[in-house]
């Protein structure tokens, strides 16, 4: 990871008609979905609802299938020639997506910069607060920190972390170093400067 952009997000209802009572069902992605369940629930309470892989997958439904409403962006109902039924129609307004800029080059400290790890621990009481305990000593600010489910071994989680600072700086070496001892693995995705939201 050599970098990362916020995009900003707008949902739409579309479909091939433009008008809302031919929608039958509602195809999107599930974080799309979840972005605008007020709007649902108050202008299509009894319309089903069901998941797909994207949102650009959803508007390739409702272009071949005169039921469907799609939530997709602009772009797609475009590319689809759909009409928009209702726009932004997302909960909360303002709302991005983080996207990662993959390189094969190391970029040079900022001043501004963030790091991604990866790592997994074991399944023991305490086994988090140790690798944490690395940053918290540090004064090393984490800015994300999600878990997800191991595909290898049940019970067993990897996690995803975000913290401030650049791989080059010497206490986020040392803090990696520290996390050797915690950590059944620790992964270096990259330093970077941070995006603008």
């Amino acid at each position: 990871v050599c970098g990362e952009i916020y995009e900003s997000i707008s949902h739409h209802l579309m479909n091939q008609t433009g008008r809302i009572e031919d929608i039958k069902k509602i195809f999107s992605h599930p974080q799309a979905i979840a972005q605008c369940r007020k709007w649902l629930r108050k202008k299509l309470p009894s319309v089903p609802i069901e998941t797909v892989p994207s949102t650009a997958l959803a508007a390739k439904w409702a272009a071949v299938d005169e039921s469907v409403g799609a939530i997709a962006s602009l772009v797609a109902a475009k590319l689809y020639h759909l009409q928009i039924v209702a726009k932004n129609i997302e909960d909360i307004k303002g709302n991005s997506t983080r996207f990662w800029i993959i390189g094969k080059t190391e970029v040079e400290p900022t001043g501004n910069d963030k790091t991604s790890l990866l790592f997994s621990v074991a399944d023991r009481p305490g086994a988090l607060f140790d690798v944490l305990k690395c940053f918290a000593v540090r004064k090393i600010n984490l800015t994300k920190i999600e878990s997800r489910p191991s595909k290898d071994e049940p019970w067993k989680y990897v996690f995803f972390l975000d913290c401030e600072g650049h791989i080059k700086d010497e206490k986020i070496q040392s803090c990696l170093e520290e996390m050797q001892n915690y950590c059944l693995q620790v992964i270096w995705l990259g330093s970077y400067p941070r995006g603008q939201r």
